[in-house]
């Protein structure tokens, strides 16, 4: 049976472009998304036109999102026609001009981690009355393939109606095209009539231009449809045996994603971290991602579990097939994971080696695997992180492949990535969001599928310079090998041998590639962006040095890192090597950096209390609004830079709000404080169809809130949160949680789990989730939020329940409101609204500033 794998486009070109505020003052009337994919590498450049149609100054902002894995390589600004543009140098170097600025007053831009696949690209610049601004941006990546496809996905929302729309995506694939769609998450009967695409057997055109009319809600209302994903999926047909091969102008490429071949036998030990930091919503979505897993095994498949804490447990004393009985056996087990405890992973790991080293009757030609999850540091054991680096490779020894997931934020990425990489797998962070179970799950559908071992990509070695990595331990289906080098001498024929061993047999596979036809075959210039595979090879081969260097000892580590660096400043990439340096006019702040931020840049410091940031007095040096830099120890939000009433100021990022209001309808976030001084005791929220009521105190001489209550009509039960503990009450009988303890508790359906120092969580089935964290600086205070809020039912009421039902913006854009204010009408009262930036308490929120609408009310 023909087995259909669909190649896919990775390009997160996620765009929003955003202006701060409606139409007509700041109006986008061109928005352009330019995507050339040319055999499987992509150039995208993104173009937004603004015109400030106010009579007095206003600020235009440019937002992109683009993925992790994409470089970017040009920004420019044009400001009635004076181009300024981004120059990219040493980021050491960039720096230096950078803290110039900033000791002259000056302000500092912005590229962050947006979440587990894109990163935010940020920048803002005042513009005149009746001025005009052009941004463009441009990025590159080699797309990789992963669960056998390629996705483009873009995403679109500019908030506004834009009268000159147009995605363009084009696609050149020699090896032809066997299978195109496209998906969106906004499309409508008038939209799709925006769509076109057109096809032949190797090239593919899709464009997507709606008009003013087609983007409406409706014709009465200027609001945009446009608010969601763009998808583009393909496939290619594969013909040769070894691949297929490309060349332009001596540099050449070699894709390698041989399918249909049968799949090895997988010997793999799930090492699961159940210490207490685990409690609650983590060990929840561990559960379910591991039952899901346990139905993906093959029946030839041998398999354990190991659980640790402080305590290092094995489920059973052997790897044990995946037979019908074992896997039931194993999901009742899994069932039963609770956290409590500390973290010795180095005990766990080691065990877990010891495992596979002794264990028998394992298939002959077999693929053996750990794949660890924890979510914090060493804290039992062995807790020196290079010690037990050491132990584990030396344990290992290259036996067996070992694959790292970080669960959210307090774990120590560059620690896992470099054990991981160190042993022959990879590390990945898994995101504390609501489909954590499903990146568990996804993550191991990439390994689940081994199909080849040892491959060995051969190339005539006098003939062939700078070539990328071309042996590979292991091959899973669904995914793609590539290898590229530039040819040295001139040559007729370059000759390819691949060695590798299947499941059934060991295989060699030739070729010889005519270097003149396959050069011919990118002669169509309309479809490609200069010498594309030169690029492609220089962003493999700093890709690859730079994973070298975090696994190599430091002087190897300078020297790839120097290797690194000159091949961003020769092809313009922005590495964590280097930074792109904004320029702006002279009256305006200068100096702004685009940095590219690592997984390891995105996490808490390890000290770190919830809640923590920086303090900024008046008058002071701005700070950065974030800086995000491979190796920096310094990670502050101190400013952001607003403009107010036309003249740009630094704003300093104001303390922490009472609340954080995540609404769905409209989609904004409120940050909200309630005045308590006549009624220190608040009704925040009631619900009678959910059954659940929250009522709030404010502490003595603070303005923050210190208790809560939240009550249940079905199950019956009373919780008392406190900064001294949690009191669970439920029929007449009292259960006292301790903040000093992670725990987990389930009365009749209701699940309340305590993260030891951190947070409560609240929840039941197909309701809305209470948490509270437990906030520690500056001042002691509790802050709450609420999850899968799309479960408030339109009775919901209250001092916050209000903004869940009842809360609209009014249409200002006729008015001469300034970009950062808004009319907010809450229950038949109409409030004025500031844009502020607040400090986050949420647990699930990436670090820095939240961007909101601020209000104070009085109950």
């Amino acid at each position: 049976m023909e087995q259909r794998t669909l190649l896919a486009l990775l390009v997160f070109s996620s765009l929003i472009v955003l202006a701060e505020a409606q139409k007509p003052a700041i109006e986008i009337y061109s928005l352009h998304v330019d995507c050339k994919v040319t055999a499987r590498f992509a150039h995208t450049v993104i173009t937004s036109r603004i015109v400030n149609r106010a009579n007095e100054s206003r600020e235009a902002t440019f937002e992109v999102e683009l993925p992790k894995t994409a470089f970017i390589t040009n920004f420019s600004m044009s400001i009635d026609g004076k181009v300024y543009p981004g120059v990219i140098k040493e980021k050491a170097a960039a720096q230096k001009e950078y803290d110039t600025a900033v000791s002259r007053g000056q302000s500092a831009g912005l590229v962050k981690i947006r979440d587990r696949k894109l990163e935010l690209f940020h920048v803002s610049v005042s513009i005149a009355a009746a001025s005009k601004v052009t941004f463009e941006l441009t990025y590159e990546e080699l797309l990789k393939r992963q669960l056998g496809k390629f996705e483009l996905l873009i995403k679109v929302r500019p908030k506004q109606l834009v009268k000159h729309y147009q995605i363009d995506v084009h696609i050149f694939e020699p090896q032809g095209i066997r299978f195109l769609e496209t998906d969106s998450t906004f499309m409508t009967n008038e939209l799709t009539e925006a769509l076109t695409k057109v096809q032949n057997e190797t090239k593919a055109h899709i464009l997507f231009k709606p008009t003013i009319d087609q983007q409406k809600v409706n014709p009465e209302l200027d609001e945009t449809l446009l608010n969601g994903d763009f998808v583009v999926r393909y496939d290619v047909k594969r013909e040769a045996t070894v691949g297929d091969i490309q060349i332009v102008n001596g540099y050449f490429v070699h894709y390698f994603a041989p399918s249909e071949m049968p799949v090895f036998p997988k010997n793999v030990i799930f090492v699961i971290d159940r210490s207490g930091s685990m409690a609650g919503r983590k060990i929840e979505q561990t559960r379910d991602a591991l039952l899901k897993i346990l139905q993906d095994l093959r029946p030839e498949d041998h398999f354990s579990f190991i659980t640790f804490s402080n305590r290092v447990e094995e489920w059973k004393s052997s790897l044990l097939p995946a037979t019908e009985e074992n896997v039931a056996s194993a999901a009742a087990f899994v069932q039963t994971l609770f956290a409590r405890g500390g973290t010795d992973i180095n005990g766990a790991l080691l065990t877990a080696v010891g495992a596979l080293d002794k264990a028998e009757n394992l298939p002959e030609r077999s693929v053996s695997m750990i794949i660890l999850l924890t979510d914090g540091q060493p804290t039992s054991g062995e807790t020196n992180v290079e010690e037990i680096q050491e132990n584990i490779q030396k344990a290992i020894n290259g036996k067996y492949a070992l694959f790292c997931l970080g669960f959210g934020f307090d774990v120590s990425y560059k620690f896992l990535e470099k054990m991981a990489l160190s042993n022959g797998g990879i590390a990945r962070r898994i995101y504390e969001n609501a489909d954590a179970a499903l990146q568990l799950q996804g993550f191991y559908q990439e390994v689940a599928t081994p199909i080849l071992m040892k491959i060995e990509m051969q190339y005539p070695e006098n003939a062939i310079e700078g070539l990328t990595k071309n042996n590979f331990a292991l091959f899973f289906e669904g995914s793609e090998i590539v290898v590229s080098g530039k040819i040295r001498n001139e040559l007729d024929l370059l000759p390819v041998e691949i060695k590798a061993q299947s499941h059934t047999s060991d295989l060699t596979l030739k070729e010889e590639a005519n270097v003149k036809e396959k050069e011919q075959i990118f002669q169509d210039q309309r479809y490609i962006f200069g010498n594309f595979i030169e690029r492609l090879w220089a962003y493999l081969t700093i890709q690859q040095l730079l994973e070298k260097a975090i696994s190599a000892p430091e002087e190897d580590q300078k020297a790839l890192e120097a290797q690194a660096l000159e091949l961003s400043l020769q092809y313009s990439f922005v590495t964590p090597l280097t930074s792109m340096v904004v320029t702006k006019p002279a009256d305006q702040q200068q100096g702004e950096l685009a940095n590219k931020p690592t997984e390891a840049d995105n996490e808490k410091p390890s000290n770190r209390l919830v809640g923590t940031t920086s303090r900024m007095r008046a008058g002071s040096a701005p700070g950065r609004w974030a800086e995000l830099q491979a190796g920096s120890s310094r990670k502050l939000f101190s400013g952001v830079s607003r403009l107010m009433g036309g003249v740009r100021v630094q704003a300093l990022v104001e303390e922490h709000p009472q609340f954080l209001l995540e609404l769905a309808k409209p989609s904004e976030t409120i940050c909200l404080n309630i005045d308590g001084k006549l009624q220190p005791s608040v009704h925040l929220l009631s619900d009678p169809e959910q059954g659940l009521t929250v009522m709030g105190k404010l502490g003595d001489g603070t303005n923050q809130f210190v208790e809560f209550r939240i009550n249940y009509v079905n199950p019956p039960v009373q919780i008392h949160v406190s900064a001294d503990g949690i009191v669970v009450s439920h029929n007449n009988e009292n259960t006292r949680l301790p903040w000093t303890e992670s725990a987990t508790s389930t009365i009749q359906g209701l699940r309340v789990s305590v993260e030891k120092e951190r947070s409560f969580t609240a929840s039941l089935p197909d309701t809305v989730t209470v948490k509270i964290s437990l906030v520690k600086f500056p001042d002691v205070f509790l802050g709450l939020y609420f999850l899968d809020t799309n479960h408030f039912s339109d009775k919901v009421s209250g001092a916050l329940g209000q903004f869940y039902s009842k809360a609209q913006f009014r249409d200002n854009s006729n008015t001469n409101q300034r970009a950062d204010e808004r009319l907010l009408t809450v229950s038949g009262s109409e409030h004025k609204v500031s844009r502020m930036y607040k400090k986050d308490y949420r647990l699930e929120s990436a670090r820095g500033p939240v961007s909101c609408w601020s209000i104070d009310l009085t109950p």
